[in-house]
């Protein structure tokens, strides 16, 4: 008797082990948000494992260039991580059409986004979402407020404004008028184009047109930004033809440039770096009183591996990745990215308040080259790089550039054939 009791206690222990064994699962998270390891290590991961038990979470970025590459390997191999740290639209997509990103519409999570934010993660159809949204970045307009103020400048509301600004700063000479070199080229395009085109296209209503073939990159509404960034070049200082997008950042962040393009990534880092007031201005409107339009571009989401070898845990961790606690911790402790739930984050920082404060001002949009158009050779979000860059040098006309751009895109995309 005794030694079947005996038996059916070891039994029951061997059973209490293995179901403790088995629900010791590590989640392994691809990105390419190096920068964020000691925000994932020290604050969002001890909150998700101190509510579950069980499974453990480890971050795993790869350098930002190389994220694309280095993932596709590890997935073509069978040794990518659990969870897939998303890039908005196409490369995305890609992963899922591939089968290497799973569908988790199924999860009631998704309730706590717009269709808009979904939008970057979905199938053309809509018919499917692979991606938990997490944040997006808006773009505009930081600047040196100390500098502001010593030169009598009140923050400019529309491109007239911009420009007398611009002017009394160089005439001064203390500080170059605006960081931004075209180098890395990149940035002329994505601080420069994206950044103060809506308010000429309107938005998603020019965004739309130009996928559905309605518009064209030879339109108006399409080449004047190319006129505006034309002006930019006498602004940028000497020698921003070779001047890096880091350059960029420390000629602001010493205090030596007045104003800076910008997204709102760029908060963190300024923080830590600038021993200056700053704050922030969206895209001036061409007149007074125009609608204002902003780039609010969906940036990153999350999702899980299909080959994952622990899909349950991995949704776990995703469901929470949807929850207004997770969007709080984000939203706070990386500034500049908000999150993209439909419930409201309180923000603590006063410059990410700014930026995201112009939501209930303006109409918001998404870069204009990131949705099914540049999926083609050429891709149109490069050319837009090297199209920005000649109108600040002024090597190309603002009408060559567009016309340039159509005749790219037309060749391949059939609705603007």
């Amino acid at each position: 008797m005794k030694s079947k009791t005996l038996a059916m206690a070891l039994a029951t222990t061997a059973l209490v082990a293995s179901a403790a064994q088995a629900q010791d699962v590590t989640l392994t998270i691809e990105s390419w948000r190096n920068d964020d390891l000691a925000l994932w290590q020290d604050k969002i991961i001890p909150a998700f494992e101190a509510e579950n038990p069980g499974i453990k979470v480890v971050f795993s970025p790869s350098a930002p260039t190389e994220y694309n590459a280095v993932l596709n390997s590890k997935l073509d191999a069978g040794s990518a991580g659990d969870i897939i740290t998303c890039r908005p639209f196409d490369a995305s997509l890609a992963l899922f059409e591939a089968g290497h990103l799973a569908d988790l519409d199924d999860m009631s999570a998704m309730d706590n986004f717009s269709d808009v934010a979904k939008s970057a993660w979905q199938s053309d159809d809509g018919s499917a979402t692979f991606c938990v949204p997490m944040a997006s970045v808006i773009h505009g307009f930081i600047y040196n407020a100390d500098a502001f103020a010593e030169l009598g400048i009140e923050v400019p509301t529309t491109e007239a404004e911009f420009f007398a600004a611009l002017d009394v700063i160089k005439e001064d000479g203390t500080y170059i008028p605006m960081a931004m070199g075209t180098n890395d080229q990149w940035e002329a395009a994505t601080m420069g184009y994206n950044n103060i085109g809506p308010n000429y296209w309107k938005g998603e209503e020019g965004r739309r047109a130009l996928i559905a073939g309605d518009q064209k990159l030879t339109d108006p509404v399409w080449v004047a930004p190319y006129e505006t960034l034309a002006r930019w070049g006498e602004y940028l200082g000497d020698g921003y033809e070779a001047q890096t997008y880091p350059d960029s950042q420390n000629l602001f962040t010493l205090g030596r440039a007045a104003i800076y393009p910008a997204g709102s990534w760029e908060i963190s880092g300024f923080n830590a770096q600038a021993d200056f007031a700053m704050g922030a201005f969206k895209p001036p409107v061409q007149n007074a009183g125009d609608t204002c339009y902003i780039s609010d571009h969906t940036d990153i989401g999350i999702g899980m591996n299909a080959a994952t070898a622990n899909p349950d845990a991995a949704k776990t961790f995703l469901a929470w990745v949807g929850s207004p606690e997770f969007a709080s911790i984000f939203g706070n402790a990386l500034p500049g990215f908000f999150p993209l739930s439909k419930t409201p984050v309180e923000l603590e920082d006063p410059l990410a308040r700014e930026f995201v404060g112009w939501r209930s001002e303006c109409e918001s949009t998404i870069r204009s080259t990131y949705q099914i158009l540049s999926r083609g050779t050429p891709n149109l979000e490069n050319e837009t790089w090297g199209a920005s860059v000649a109108a600040i040098k002024g090597t190309s006309s603002p009408d060559e550039l567009g016309q340039k751009l159509q005749t790219g895109l037309a060749s391949w995309y059939e609705p603007q054939q």
